[in-house]
C-alpha cells in the first residue's frame, strides 16, 4: 500500500519555521479529547504545525476504530501502562496485556549484566507471545519494548558505543549522526526491541546540569538539524507509511525545556517565557516531528512551577492541538508521581493533561492500573481521553508494523550477533570520535606527534573504556564496569599503542606517570568519572575542586622536562585553567565511547609524516573563563575563555597564554563542607556491598540480592534517589566501602557529623551502624538511640566525635557506614553524608 507518509517540504529550514510560524495545516485525524475545564488558552502561532500528509491514513484510522470498538475498559487501560522488566513477569503480561514495557539503564534479561543477544531475543519473544495470548485478558494486541539506546545500544555487552551527544555536536555533521542512528537501530533490532527513547533534543544552557553531555549544543540550530537527522536514521525511509524491521520507533525527548532549568538543576524549573521556550528549547521537536518521530517523552522538569507531566497546555494545547502531533506522549520514569496531588500509584491528572503512556517501572503499576480503571468508571478521566490515548498507541503500532510483522524472534535482524559491534558500525563510531575532538591549545605546534617517538601514556582514563564512555553505559550511571565488559572495544591507550607500534615507536602505559626511561612526550588522559542525570549536577564548573590530583600529575611531568599533551574526558565544558597552563597541548575528547582508537588517529602523523586525519572539531558549547561561569552561551553578553565555534586546527598559530588566571574563591578553611557517600547514587570512591553468611556481592546495577538480604534502588524525591535495604531474616550487613582507605579527619571534629535520611518499616530496634577503619576501630551504635519510631522520612545525625570516642580512626576509613540487623526488617536510606560543620549535632548516646 503506497502513501506519502509524513511528506514534508525538503527546503524547510529552522529560520523559515521561526519566521513563518504556522504556515501549513495539520493532518491530525485523532479526536480531540474532552478535558476538564481549564484556563489554558490557544497556543501562539509561532508553534508550527507538523507538516505531513499520509495517503493511507484513512485505512489506518478505520483499523484503529475497529480495534478500539472491540476493546474492554481493562484492555484499554493496560495499553497506557508501561512497566519495567524487573517488576513484571510473563504471567503479568499474559494476564494484563500491557501496551508496552521497558528496560531501564542497568536492567537486563534475567538480571544478568552479561546477557547474550539470544537472552535479549528470548525475553522479547516471550513477552510478545504473552501479550498476544488472549486466554486470560482476551486481547491479541502486540506489546512493544522500549529502551534507552542513547549512544548506541548501550545496555548490551559488545555493542558499539558512539560518542555522547556533546561530542557529536562538536562535529556539526548531520550525515554522520544519521549513520550513527541507523547503526544503532540495527543493533537494537538484533535484540528484538522495537522502540528507542532517543534522541534527546535538550538545549543545555547551564553546564552545571548533569545531563549536559546528552545535549548536542547550547545552540538550537545544531540541535534542530541533528533531531531531523537522528529521527530519519532511526526510523528509516517511511515514505510508504511504515517503519520496517531494520529500524525502530524514535522518541524526541524531553518535552520541553529540560536544558534550561534554574541553576542547572536536573528535573528543576524552567522560567523562560513561552517565546523563549519555543525559540531555544523546542527546535528539536519542530525538526524531529517533521522528520516523522512517532513518540514524544514528557520531561521531568517544570515550567513556571508546573510539572510538564501534568501540563495540559504544553502536552495538549501546544503539542497535540497546535502542532498536530498524532503519535503518543510517553512519561518518564514515574514522572507522573511528581505532579502535585499525585503519587506513582494514583494520578488521573497526567492522562487528563495529555500523557498517553505512564512509565511506571516499579510495583506501583498494579495499583495505578486499578485506579485508572476506577477513575474512568467514575468520570474523573473522560472515556474520550482514554480512547484518544489508546488510539494514538494503536496508530504508532500500526505504522511500526507490529500487527503485521512476525514475532521478534523471526524478524530480519533478530539474534544476528554479527550486527552487534560490527566492523561497519565501529568504523562509523571511530569516524565520529575523530571529528568530535576539539583542540584548545597546541603550543609550538607540538601536535600532531610522530608515531616513531617514545610515548608515555599516563592518567587514569588512558586505559579505561568505561570512563571514556561515561554514563548510560551498560549500567545507568556507567559505573561498575571493567575493560572486559567491552569486548571488541578499544581504549585510548589501545589506539595509541597500535598506531605507534605499527610505525616503530614505543609506548609505556603508566597511570601515575612513572617511568624508567625518560619519554619524548607524555600523553595524559584524564577527566570526569561517569555519571548520569542528577548525579552529575554541580555547584560550579571547576574541575577537581579541592583535589587536583590530575593537575599534580601534569605538573610533575612538566617539572621533569617532558612535553605534555592532555586529552580531556568530559561531559561538559569545565574550568581547567590550571590544567591548561600545565599542558603543552590540550585536546577535548568529550566521552568518545568504545572506539578510543579515533583519538590516536588525530593525535599522530602517519609513518610517512603526513596528517591523514586533521583535527576538525569546534566547540558547540562556550568554554568557561571562571568556575562560576556556568551559563555563558552563544550570543549573550559574557566573555568565555573559548567562544562557541572555537577549535584550533593543525598549522594554526596558538596564542593562548601559559599563565591563565587560576585564583579562585575557596572555602574559608579549605575544607569541603560535605562529603557525600550516597547522594542520588553511591559516590566515588565508595562502592556498596552486602554480605550474609558466606554469601557476598557488590552492587553494580539497580538490585543486589543474597539469600535473606537484598538492596535495590527506589524512588524518594526523584528517580532511584534512595536505597531499600531488606533483611528477610536476622543477620547480614550492608556496607559502603573503598579498596583503599580514605582520610576523613576533616569531619571528625566537635562540629562534624554523619547524617543520613531514613524511613523505617517499623522501629530501629536491632539495627546498628559503624565505621570500619584500618585497625583499632571497634565502634558500633544502635540506630534506635538516634532515630524516632516513625515511618516518615527523618534525618539521623550522629556526631563523628561520638564514633571517634568509641574507637573510630578517621584517618584511614575503609567503610564510612556499615549497617547490620539482628532481625528481619527493612530500611530506606538516602542522602548519606559527612558534614564538617553540622548545625544540629546531637548528643552522644551511651
Amino acid at each position: 500500500m503506497k502513501s506519502s507518509f509524513w511528506k514534508k517540504t525538503a527546503s524547510a529550514t529552522l529560520v523559515t519555521l521561526l519566521l513563518a510560524g504556522c504556515n501549513s495545516t495539520s493532518q491530525k485525524t485523532a479526536a480531540t479529547p474532552t478535558l476538564p475545564p481549564s484556563s489554558d488558552t490557544t497556543a501562539p502561532d509561532y508553534w508550527p504545525a507538523v507538516n505531513y500528509e499520509t495517503a493511507n491514513q484513512q485505512d489506518v484510522e478505520k483499523r484503529i476504530k475497529a480495534i478500539l470498538a472491540d476493546m474492554t475498559l481493562e484492555q484499554k487501560v493496560a495499553q497506557v501502562i508501561q512497566p519495567e522488566i524487573r517488576d513484571i513477569t510473563l504471567e503479568d503480561m499474559r494476564k494484563y496485556g500491557f501496551g508496552s514495557y521497558l528496560n531501564g539503564g542497568g536492567a537486563f534479561p534475567n538480571n544478568n549484566k552479561h546477557a547474550t543477544v539470544e537472552d535479549w531475543i528470548a525475553l522479547a519473544e516471550s513477552m510478545y507471545q504473552a501479550s498476544v495470548d488472549d486466554s486470560i485478558d482476551g486481547s491479541t494486541i502486540p506489546t512493544m519494548w522500549g529502551t534507552d539506546a542513547v549512544h548506541g545500544h548501550n545496555n548490551v555487552i559488545g555493542a558499539t558505543l558512539f560518542p555522547h551527544n556533546i561530542g557529536l555536536g562538536a562535529m556539526n555533521d548531520p550525515d554522520v549522526v544519521r549513520r550513527i542512528a541507523t547503526a544503532t537501530a540495527e543493533e537494537v533490532r538484533a535484540t528484538g526491541i522495537d522502540w528507542i527513547f532517543a534522541p534527546t533534543v535538550a538545549v543545555a544552557r547551564d553546564d552545571r546540569w548533569g545531563r549536559t553531555y546528552e545535549s548536542y549544543s547550547e545552540d538550537p540550530e545544531i540541535v534542530g538539524k541533528y533531531a531531523r537527522a537522528i529521527v530519519s536514521g532511526l526510523q528509516g525511509d517511511i515514505s510508504d507509511g511504515n517503519i520496517d524491521d531494520r529500524h525502530v520507533i524514535s522518541t524526541v525527548k524531553h518535552f520541553v525545556g529540560d536544558g534550561g532549568t534554574e541553576g542547572g538543576d536536573d528535573q528543576g524549573d524552567n522560567l523562560a517565557d513561552e517565546a523563549t521556550l519555543f525559540k531555544i528549547h523546542a527546535q528539536g521537536y519542530v525538526q524531529g516531528l517533521n522528520a516523522g518521530a512517532q513518540s514524544v517523552m514528557a520531561s521531568f522538569n517544570s515550567w513556571h512551577g508546573k510539572k510538564i507531566h501534568g501540563n495540559q497546555y504544553l502536552l495538549t494545547n501546544v503539542l497535540k492541538d497546535k502542532m498536530g502531533f498524532d503519535g503518543f506522549v510517553v512519561g518518564d520514569w514515574n514522572g507522573h508521581g511528581q505532579i502535585d496531588g499525585c503519587t506513582n500509584e494514583n494520578c488521573s491528572q497526567a492522562i487528563n493533561a495529555g500523557l498517553d503512556i505512564y512509565m511506571v517501572p516499579t510495583a506501583a503499576w498494579k495499583p495505578l492500573y486499578e485506579n485508572l480503571i476506577a477513575q474512568v468508571k467514575s468520570g474523573e478521566i473522560p472515556q474520550s481521553r482514554l480512547d484518544d490515548a489508546v488510539s494514538r498507541i494503536l496508530r504508532v503500532k500500526i505504522r511500526a508494523g507490529l500487527f503485521d510483522l512476525p514475532s521478534p524472534a523471526k524478524r530480519a535482524l533478530s539474534a544476528d550477533n554479527s550486527v552487534i559491534g560490527s566492523d561497519e558500525h565501529r568504523a562509523i563510531a571511530r569516524e565520529a570520535v575523530r571529528k568530535s575532538l576539539v583542540m584548545l591549545k597546541n603550543k609550538g605546534g607540538i601536535l600532531p606527534l610522530s608515531p616513531k617517538a617514545n610515548i608515555l601514556v599516563a592518567g587514569d582514563a588512558a586505559d579505561n573504556i568505561g570512563k571514556q564512555s561515561g554514563g548510560w553505559t551498560i549500567t545507568w550511571q556507567g559505573t561498575g564496569n571493567e575493560n572486559s565488559d567491552f569486548p571488541g572495544a578499544t581504549s585510548i591507550f589501545g589506539g595509541i599503542k597500535e598506531v605507534v607500534g605499527e610505525a616503530g615507536g614505543s609506548t609505556t602505559l603508566s597511570a601515575d606517570g612513572s617511568y624508567e626511561e625518560k619519554p619524548d612526550v607524555a600523553i595524559v588522559v584524564f577527566g570526569e568519572n561517569p555519571y548520569a542525570e542528577g548525579n552529575g549536577d554541580l555547584s560550579n564548573v571547576e574541575y577537581q575542586r579541592g583535589e587536583k590530583s590530575d593537575l599534580a600529575l601534569l605538573k610533575k611531568l612538566k617539572a621533569e622536562g617532558i612535553p605534555v599533551v592532555s586529552v580531556f574526558i568530559t561531559g561538559r565544558p569545565l574550568w581547567v585553567n590550571p590544567e591548561l597552563n600545565a599542558s603543552d597541548a590540550f585536546v577535548v575528547a568529550w566521552l568518545p565511547g568504545s572506539e578510543g582508537g579515533g583519538v590516536a588517529d588525530v593525535l599522530f602523523k602517519d609513518a610517512q609524516g603526513d596528517t591523514p586525519f586533521p583535527v576538525s572539531g569546534a566547540l558547540s558549547f562556550s568554554w568557561p573563563a571562571t568556575p562560576s561561569q556556568a551559563t555563558v552561551n552563544r550570543g549573550d553578553d559574557q566573555t568565555p575563555l573559548f567562544p562557541y565555534g572555537y577549535g584550533l586546527q593543525y598549522g594554526e598559530k596558538d596564542t593562548l597564554s601559559d599563565t591563565l588566571p587560576v585564583d579562585i574563591d575557596t572555602a574559608e578553611d579549605g575544607t569541603a563542607a560535605q562529603h557525600d557517600i550516597f547522594a542520588l547514587s553511591v559516590q566515588k570512591p565508595w562502592q556498596l556491598r552486602a554480605r550474609k553468611g558466606t554469601e557476598e556481592a557488590v552492587m553494580n546495577s539497580n538490585i543486589l540480592e543474597l539469600p535473606g538480604l537484598s538492596v535495590r534502588t527506589t524512588d524518594r524525591r526523584v528517580q532511584e534517589d534512595a536505597l531499600q535495604l531488606t533483611w528477610q531474616s536476622a543477620g547480614g550487613e550492608v556496607a559502603f566501602f573503598a579498596p583503599f582507605p580514605e582520610d576523613l579527619r576533616d569531619y571528625a571534629t566537635e562540629t562534624g557529623s554523619l547524617k543520613m535520611d531514613i524511613q523505617l518499616s517499623d522501629t530501629a530496634e536491632g539495627l546498628a551502624l559503624s565505621v570500619a577503619c584500618k585497625e583499632n576501630c571497634e565502634n558500633a551504635i544502635n540506630l534506635s538511640d538516634y532515630a524516632q519510631p516513625t515511618q516518615e522520612w527523618q534525618t539521623v545525625t550522629i556526631p563523628t566525635a561520638c564514633l571517634k570516642d568509641m574507637g573510630a580512626q578517621f584517618g584511614e576509613v575503609f567503610t564510612p557506614l556499615l549497617i547490620t540487623s539482628e532481625r528481619a526488617t527493612s530500611l530506606r536510606v538516602s542522602d548519606i553524608r559527612f558534614e564538617a560543620k553540622s548545625d544540629n549535632t546531637a548528643d552522644c548516646k551511651k
